[in-house]
């Protein structure tokens, strides 16, 4: 057992201590001393890097304001004895995705005329068809609000499935240049294939962890999405029934 562990750990300290042949030293002077297409790729994973976790804070703030407002119009909501108590509390709310569903309902109740006239028992009130429309009104505007809300979601996506590819670009540069330091140098040894074999690592680690976060962050968020939709679907249906204990419909 300790023949075998013996030259596992001499290969690792001549790999962190070689310096006869130039090789470097520290992970600083890898990614200096490496080729410009090996740098082109760690920018790039640099970058991708950023643009992911800039979308994250920025996803997270929208995402935690929206479902903070709209838990508070929504707890009020539910206590409200009719549409007009509705838009009193509306217009001192935040503004959040279910405000504007209740907008577009009011909207279309003040430019629909109600098919069924006033009777001595009951008002005006819609008809069949037009509560129908009414509907399709409210699931088109949960629509909108759902695509403003997932607006660079996608880009984890991308992030999370393109940055193990260019890792791989940059591992597969790292080792055509370790073959050609063995070229070069006429020999097999350490010191030959080091700094390539670590120049290809230092991009396979930089691509997992780009990759890693933005993958994580865009599940995170997808169910997030998921469930805020359920909730203004929900909403619309609380509204319709407020509207049928109003004798709207």
């Amino acid at each position: 057992m300790a023949g075998a562990v013996v030259p596992g750990a001499m290969f690792l300290l001549q790999l962190s201590t070689q310096g006869g042949g130039g090789a470097p030293r520290s992970f600083v002077d890898l990614v200096l001393t490496s080729d410009p297409v090996t740098k082109a790729v760690l920018i790039l994973l640099a970058v991708l890097s950023l643009l992911s976790w800039a979308i994250m804070f920025a996803k997270w703030r929208t995402f935690s304001a929206a479902e903070a407002s709209g838990t508070n119009f929504v707890r009020e909501f539910e206590r409200a004895r009719g549409m007009d108590d509705a838009m009193l509390l509306a217009q001192r709310s935040k503004p959040s995705p279910f405000t504007s569903v209740f907008s577009r309902a009011v909207q279309f109740l003040n430019d629909t005329k109600p098919a069924l006239g006033a009777t001595t028992d009951r008002t005006a009130r819609l008809s069949g068809s037009q509560v129908e429309a009414l509907r399709l009104v409210l699931d088109s505007q949960t629509g909108r609000e759902r695509e403003e809300l997932s607006r660079f979601i996608p880009w984890l996506a991308t992030v999370g499935s393109v940055s193990p590819l260019i890792g791989l670009f940059g591992t597969v540069l790292g080792v055509i240049e370790a073959f050609e330091g063995i070229a070069t140098k006429g020999s097999g040894n350490i010191g030959a294939v080091a700094p390539g074999i670590a120049t290809a690592l230092i991009a396979t680690a930089a691509a997992l962890a780009v990759a890693i976060p933005a993958a994580f962050a865009y599940n995170v968020f997808a169910a997030r999405l998921n469930r805020f939709d359920n909730e203004l679907e929900g909403f619309g249906s609380e509204l319709i029934a407020l509207m049928v204990r109003e004798g709207r419909i």
